[in-house]
């Protein structure tokens, strides 16, 4: 079985010494990733905007893959605030819309205060 890890560019990949995702056997499984714009290192204050950036490293992640978001099986959702997640219901419902993965949401504290929402997924490599 070959393994290939794949890398954002984050600070905290190196940092903390992990992948943003990693491809095995025809599975992506992507590291809990939140809503930093990696380009610039800004944390929007809003979970919204923090979902969609999210959503939109993972999506880039799975392309890189040969994979997509259309390919997403699980997703796990973490939100330090859970009276905030129903802010990204329309966000999530649209970006899943054809995958339709099994979901669930935890409600747990994440690393820095500043953040707002952080998501895992495990897709598939379409055949």
């Amino acid at each position: 079985m070959s393994v290939r890890h794949i890398s954002t560019g984050s600070p905290f990949e190196e940092q903390i010494g992990y992948s943003r995702a990693v491809v095995a056997d025809g599975w992506v499984f992507v590291a809990g990733t939140t809503g930093y714009d990696y380009a610039s290192m800004v944390m929007p204050d809003s979970i919204e905007e923090q979902c969609r950036n999210a959503l939109t490293t993972i999506g880039k992640a799975l392309e890189e893959a040969g994979s997509g978001l259309d390919h997403v099986v699980r997703v796990t959702y973490i939100v330090p605030n859970k009276d905030e997640w129903a802010a990204c219901w329309p966000i999530t419902s649209t970006i899943f819309a054809t995958a339709k993965p099994a979901a669930t949401m935890l409600s747990a504290g994440l690393q820095t205060p500043e953040m707002k929402i952080e998501i895992e997924v495990t897709a598939r490599v379409p055949a």
